[in-house]
């Protein structure tokens, strides 16, 4: 069989435009059944916020199971022009937390959070779009870049920060999870936040230089 020609712009334009769609999806369900619901709200119920959820919740967690397997695969099918190393770090260390939470039942309120992380993702894909476009001089690139920088600051850095003393908060709650579950709550999102900053450091960069060019055309 010959091996189908996802390479380059056409392959990224297919994950760029699936990873978008999955994006949108997740962030407003996480939104809402992080703060619209009252699923985890503290006197909602008798349960653990750690033992917490729903049938919406559980499809929401497959439908990102099932995005993380396809974009991985496309990912190691087309390596590496689709994505290096760091993104199958990335998509393996999140199918594996989703998955576990799936299965088990517990730490949903977790995963939800670094799901909501997604919600950064359409400003990284527009920033492609309009890069392959030529528009890089463009308002709308500029102020794409100033969103993301923005977007990235809240749901990559300080949701992260709250996310760890969430746990510390909890930890009586977090024991009682699972080994395998405990270990990779104390294991993964550490290394998910190194690569958010390291990625927040690149994007800062990029938007200082952009900022500066657009200075100097005026």
């Amino acid at each position: 069989m010959t091996k189908p020609d996802l390479n380059g712009t056409t392959g990224l334009l297919i994950c760029s435009g699936f990873s978008t769609f999955h994006a949108l999806i997740v962030a407003a369900a996480s939104l809402y059944l992080l703060v619209g619901s009252n699923l985890f709200h503290d006197s909602s119920r008798d349960e653990l916020v750690i033992n917490r959820t729903s049938a919406f919740s559980d499809t929401i967690l497959g439908i990102s199971t099932g995005y993380f397997l396809t974009d991985l695969a496309m990912i190691i099918y087309n390596f590496p022009a689709l994505g290096g190393l760091e993104y199958v770090l990335h998509h393996g260390l999140s199918m594996l937390s989703i998955v576990q939470s799936l299965v088990s039942g517990q730490g949903l309120i977790y995963i939800l959070m670094v799901l909501f992380s997604e919600s950064t993702t359409p400003f990284v894909n527009l920033r492609w779009y309009l890069d392959v476009a030529g528009q890089k001089s463009s308002r709308l690139y500029l102020f794409n870049g100033v969103a993301l920088f923005f977007g990235w600051l809240v749901a990559r850095i300080l949701l992260f920060i709250y996310f760890f003393c969430h746990i510390f908060t909890h930890f009586d709650q977090v024991k009682q999870v699972y080994p395998m579950g405990f270990y990779t709550l104390l294991t993964v999102p550490p290394v998910l936040t190194m690569m958010n900053l390291f990625w927040f450091t690149k994007i800062a960069k990029g938007m200082v230089k952009t900022l500066v060019k657009s200075w100097h055309r005026r």
